[in-house]
C-alpha cells in the first residue's frame, strides 16, 4: 500500500507538470499573437526568476546556489537561450502539436550525443531507436513535398539545444544542485531579451496580457516542481508515458482555441517519434546511467532527475539538494 500510494503521488506530481508545461505553451501561443518574442522571453523569465525566489528556501536555499563552475554555467546559459528563443519562434508560427511533437525529439537526441560527449556506450537496439525517431521527425516535415519553414528548423535547433542542456548537466549534477541547475539558465534568455528590448519589441500589456505573462511564468515553476516531484518518487520506465499526454492536450487544445486539426502525416509522425523516445526510457533503465534526463521542454530548464530507486551514485551535501 505504501508503495502504490508513493506511485500515486509520483504520477499526480508528474501531471501536475505536465499540465503546467502545457499552460505555458498556451500562454505563450496566447501571447506571442499580440506581443513581440522578445518581450514574451523576457516577462516569462522576469516572473520565472522571481518566483524561484520565492521558493528558494523550499531547495537549499541561496546557498545551493554557490558554484565554483561558472563555465560551465556560462555555457549552460547561452545553450538556454537557442533553446527557449528557438522552441517559442517555432511555437508562434506553427500548429501547437506540431511544435511539441518536434520538441520530444531531444530525448533522442541526448541519446545520440551521449555517446561522444559522456562516453556512455548505446546499443544498436537505442540506435535503431534513434534513428526510427528521425524518420518520424522526416514524416513530419515530408522535405521535397512542401517547404520546410524556418519554425521546424528553429524547434528542431532548440531541441539540439536543450539536449545539450541535459548532457552538460549530467557533467555537473555530482556538485550542483537542481536549483542551481534550473536557476541560472533562466538568466542568459533574461539578459538577453533585456538587451534586445526597444521600441519595436515592447509593448505595455493591458489587463489580460499581464495576467497571461504572469501564468507563463508561474506555469514555468509549476512544470519545474511537478518533473522533479514526480521522478523523485518513481522510475522514469514507468512516467515517461505520462509526459506523452503533453501532445494529447495540445492537440485537442490547438483544436478548440485555434481550430488546428493535425494532418494524418504529423499523426503518423507523432507515433514513430513517440514509440521511439519510449523505446529510449525503457532500454536505458538499470544501464550504468545514474541520472535520467526526461524531456521538459516546457520547464524553465532541464532537471537532475535522481530518483532513488534507480540512482546509487554517492551525492555531496545531500541536505541542500532537492533530489
Amino acid at each position: 500500500m505504501a508503495e502504490d500510494d508513493k506511485t500515486g503521488k509520483a504520477i499526480a506530481y508528474l501531471m501536475l507538470g505536465v499540465a503546467g508545461g502545457l499552460g505555458l505553451d498556451l500562454a505563450a501561443k496566447g501571447l506571442l499573437t499580440d506581443y513581440s518574442l522578445v518581450q514574451f522571453v523576457f516577462l516569462r523569465s522576469l516572473f520565472g526568476m522571481l518566483i524561484f525566489f520565492f521558493l528558494a528556501r523550499q531547495f537549499g536555499g541561496i546557498d545551493s546556489l554557490k558554484t565554483r563552475r561558472w563555465r560551465w554555467h556560462l555555457l549552460r546559459t547561452v545553450l538556454a537561450v537557442g533553446s527557449v528563443f528557438g522552441f517559442f519562434y517555432g511555437l508562434a508560427h506553427m500548429p501547437l502539436v506540431d511544435a511539441l511533437t518536434l520538441g520530444f525529439t531531444a530525448p533522442l537526441m541526448v541519446t545520440a550525443l551521449s555517446v561522444p560527449m559522456l562516453g556512455e556506450h548505446v546499443g544498436w537496439r537505442r540506435w535503431t531507436a534513434v534513428v526510427i525517431g528521425f524518420i518520424g521527425v522526416l514524416i513530419i516535415l515530408r522535405p521535397g513535398s512542401q517547404a520546410i519553414a524556418l519554425a521546424h528548423i528553429a524547434v528542431l535547433f532548440s531541441a539540439f539545444f536543450y539536449a545539450c542542456l541535459a548532457i552538460t548537466a549530467r557533467k555537473l549534477a555530482d556538485t550542483e544542485s537542481s536549483y542551481s541547475l534550473s536557476l541560472y539558465v533562466v538568466v542568459g534568455p533574461l539578459l538577453v531579451s533585456t538587451a534586445l528590448l526597444g521600441a519595436g519589441n515592447w509593448q505595455l500589456p493591458d489587463t489580460v496580457g499581464w495576467l497571461l505573462f504572469g501564468v507563463a511564468g508561474a506555469c514555468s515553476v509549476i512544470t519545474w516542481i511537478g518533473i522533479i516531484g514526480g521522478y523523485r518518487r518513481a522510475a522514469p520506465a514507468m512516467l515517461a508515458p505520462f509526459e506523452y499526454t503533453a501532445l494529447v492536450g495540445g492537440a485537442l487544445a490547438g483544436y478548440l482555441i485555434w481550430n488546428e486539426v493535425p494532418d494524418r502525416w504529423v499523426t503518423v509522425g507523432a507515433i514513430v517519434v513517440i514509440g521511439s523516445g519510449l523505446f529510449v526510457v525503457y532500454r536505458e533503465i538499470g544501464s550504468a546511467i545514474s541520472s535520467r534526463y526526461l524531456r521538459a521542454m516546457t520547464t524553465s530548464s532541464a532537471a537532475v532527475i535522481a530518483p532513488d530507486s534507480i540512482s546509487h551514485r554517492p551525492r555531496q551535501d545531500p541536505q541542500s539538494r532537492p533530489e
